[in-house]
């Protein structure tokens, strides 16, 4: 399912971003999409999942209680709620989709077939 995620963005640290991840086509039902990101430097990490038409969700430990993850079945896209950011956070964030199951994979990147093109965010100090 091809996957386009919006335009991250520019803030400085404690503020907010909504980036959301839309497909394309296809719907989303009966997948579970993820948000992942890569920093310069640092392993590609997990950040969140959502199993879309279930709701079930999944967070890292270091956005816990930051960001929340969101789907919406009529317009077939799915939310990442980052508040209280930190510069830590800069990264260029990327969603990713997996087929086949209604339950979460625990963020294993290997589980995901789909990827979108990432989006940078930027936070500053």
């Amino acid at each position: 399912v091809p996957l386009v995620e919006s335009w991250g963005g520019l803030v400085q640290a404690w503020g907010s971003l909504r980036p959301f991840c839309a497909a394309s086509g296809d719907s989303l039902i009966n997948y579970v999409i993820g948000w992942f990101r890569y920093a310069l430097g640092m392993e590609r990490e997990g950040v969140t999942e959502i199993v879309f038409d279930y709701g079930t969700t999944h967070y890292a430990d270091s956005v816990k209680g930051r960001f929340t993850i969101s789907s919406d079945n009529a317009k077939n896209t799915v939310y990442l709620q980052m508040n209280n950011l930190k510069p830590e956070d800069t990264a260029v964030y990327y969603c990713a989709a997996t087929d086949g199951t209604n339950v979460v994979v625990e963020l294993r990147e290997h589980e995901f077939d789909y990827w979108g093109q990432g989006t940078q965010v930027t936070v500053s100090s």
